[in-house]
């Protein structure tokens, strides 16, 4: 075996050994391309600051069956050492009036800032105040507030809720008075595409563009709350972020995320990631004339022709996006091959923390997933993905209607004991698809933001018989919090689904039958609830409903599922948690 060591206060003319270790990943890299055998590249501790992503290709690869590690050094001993690589940098702050620090970040548009590693929130207001309507062009109020606004062009508008299930982002163009009435101009081409994008009926009511904004963000005159922050560009190529400190924190503390990209592999074979950290990464497109048009998961309109979908006779309709783009990853798998990432924590990353695309016979085991502005592992028409023991919480923190794991298009992928906890909206989605299975996982705390969604949430094909379709089963659903919401969702033509073995508690309804497009070749067999699936009595044509149990006491439904409750959730603790017990799952007294 060949071991390459490097370290951040290393020297890339020595030659890579233990005691003279390389300074930068890029010439370990190449030394790895050059070695033969098993290659063990030991990272040893430090923060890696990345000037650009690291691409790993198919001349990256292991040859022979051997494989290329890249591992933090004492991976999996007491003496693992702390391997952050990092898309951050470090900026130079000075003091304004009123203790806001104000640093130039160049032409860098971060959307995330961070102190000594704590996530800053960005400066936002609570809807647009005065009385105010929606235009074809934007919105106007009797309120002149918004003529205060320090940097219009920055502004940025969220719509919570415009469909219970997303969450959209328009872009200001500026803010004028006019005959006494401010007018707010929005920036197109989002505006537009916002209006075409956002029309529905429901139950005679009909609903047309994004609405007014629940939350009004990124202005130096919404600095009021310690920890928030504003990026101002008005000066092109001299932008500058503000931020109003907590207590204590120092200066020399700030980082904004420079690349959106940390690391890239594309087509390599038989490569291991193990015990690495990735940090401080961003993704500036919605804060573009685009805005970011959220429709649904991790999925964004870009423009294009949209459908109109039945909701039901008698119940309404939606207009939906013919396609729509993933929202990125900042650690991306390509094309790759047998690659194995390993114990590895995705933090600070202001888009999906890791995204499988085109690939097979993948693995993403032992890693833990927090703090991210998007969700934790997407997989796209990949096959043979194992997805296990993985810690997934706080996630969608900038774009709430991401799911914690996503799955779309894949064959033959798995989803097995990962613990996705306190998400905004779905825990664990699979898209169409093909042999899918998704078994004894826990979720609890889904469902905190967005509504219509679930811990569990399937939707289309997933496959065309019995033998290749989807099974969901042994996992542990509690605590799917927002009303209109079902733990165990099967929906939108979901086909070809097994649903058994389960246990869904303390959700606004547990399961529903009863969609549209219809259920067909799905089973609901041996599962246990604490309330009843809304439609069980009286189950449609394309569903199997058998040998379930409801139990509405909180004790017997723990005691009747606690072999089902062992089996499901992290295979073992992280530092930071402890296992949680059947009895955990229940609320406090």
């Amino acid at each position: 075996m060949t071991e390459i060591f490097v370290a951040p206060g290393g020297d890339d003319s020595g030659p890579g050994t233990r005691e003279r270790p390389f300074a930068t990943l890029d010439k370990a890299r190449l030394a790895a391309r050059a070695a033969t055998g098993q290659v063990l590249v030991q990272l040893r501790a430090g923060t890696y600051t990345l000037a650009e992503p690291l691409e790993l290709t198919a001349a990256d690869s292991g040859r022979d069956g051997d494989r290329v590690v890249y591992q933090a050094h004492g991976y999996g001993t007491p003496d693992q050492e702390e391997v952050v690589l990092s898309g951050g940098r470090r900026v130079a702050v000075r003091e304004e009036p009123g203790g806001v620090w104000a640093a130039g970040v160049g032409d860098l548009e971060p959307r995330q800032l961070y102190a000594a590693g704590r996530r800053a929130e960005r400066a936002s207001i609570d809807g647009l105040p005065g009385a105010a309507a929606m235009t074809c062009t934007g919105y106007t109020t009797d309120s002149p507030e918004p003529l205060r606004w320090s940097s219009p062009g920055d502004v940025e508008f969220v719509h919570r809720g415009v469909y219970p299930w997303s969450e959209a982002r328009c872009g200001v163009a500026a803010v004028t008075a006019e005959d006494g009435t401010t007018v707010i101009t929005m920036a197109q081409p989002g505006f537009g595409r916002a209006l075409e994008l956002y029309n529905s009926t429901w139950q005679g009511q009909t609903s047309r563009g994004p609405g007014l904004p629940t939350r009004i963000e990124n202005d130096a005159a919404f600095l009021t709350l310690p920890g928030t922050f504003a990026l101002d560009r008005s000066r092109p190529g001299g932008h500058v972020v503000r931020y109003l400190p907590r207590p204590g924190e120092r200066p020399e503390d700030i980082v904004v995320p420079a690349l959106e990209t940390l690391l890239r592999v594309t087509g390599a074979r038989d490569v291991s990631l193990r015990g690495l950290t990735f940090a401080e990464a961003g993704w500036s497109r919605p804060g573009g004339p685009e805005g970011f048009l959220h429709y649904h998961g991790s999925g964004f309109y870009e423009g294009g022709p949209v459908d109109t979908v039945s909701l039901g006779e008698g119940v309404g309709s939606v207009t939906v996006p013919r396609a729509s783009t993933t929202i990125p990853a900042c650690v991306v798998l390509d094309g790759v091959a047998r690659v194995t990432v390993e114990g590895c924590r995705f933090t600070r990353l202001g888009a999906t923390g890791l995204g499988l695309y085109d690939g097979a016979d993948v693995t993403v085991r032992g890693c833990d997933f927090d703090t991210l502005a998007a969700g934790a592992v997407t997989v796209t028409r990949t096959l043979d993905a194992l997805v296990e023991d993985n810690w997934i919480h706080h996630v969608g923190l900038d774009f709430p209607g991401s799911p914690g794991i996503a799955l779309l298009g894949t064959t033959g992928c798995a989803v097995t004991r990962n613990h996705v906890a306190e998400v905004p909206h779905c825990g664990i989605v699979a898209g169409p698809g093909r042999g899918t299975r998704i078994v004894g996982n826990l979720t609890t705390g889904t469902m905190s933001a967005l509504a219509d969604g679930g811990g569990v949430y399937l939707s289309g094909p997933q496959g065309d018989s019995a033998g290749n379709g989807a099974v969901v089963r042994g996992n542990v659903i509690s605590d799917t919090r927002t009303p209109y919401n079902f733990g165990l969702y099967a929906d939108y033509g979901a086909a070809w689904v097994t649903l058994e073995d389960n246990v869904v508690e303390r959700a606004d309804t547990t399961a529903i039958l009863h969609v549209s497009p219809p259920l067909e070749h799905v089973v609901y067999r041996g599962n246990f609830w604490d309330a009843d699936p809304l439609g069980a009595d009286a189950p449609p044509p394309g569903v199997t409903y058998e040998g379930n149990t409801t139990l509405a006491d909180e004790a017997e439904l723990l005691a009747a599922t606690a072999a089902i409750r062992s089996r499901a959730g992290l295979l073992r603790p992280r530092r930071g948690m402890r296992p949680v017990s059947p009895a955990e799952t229940a609320p406090a007294s």
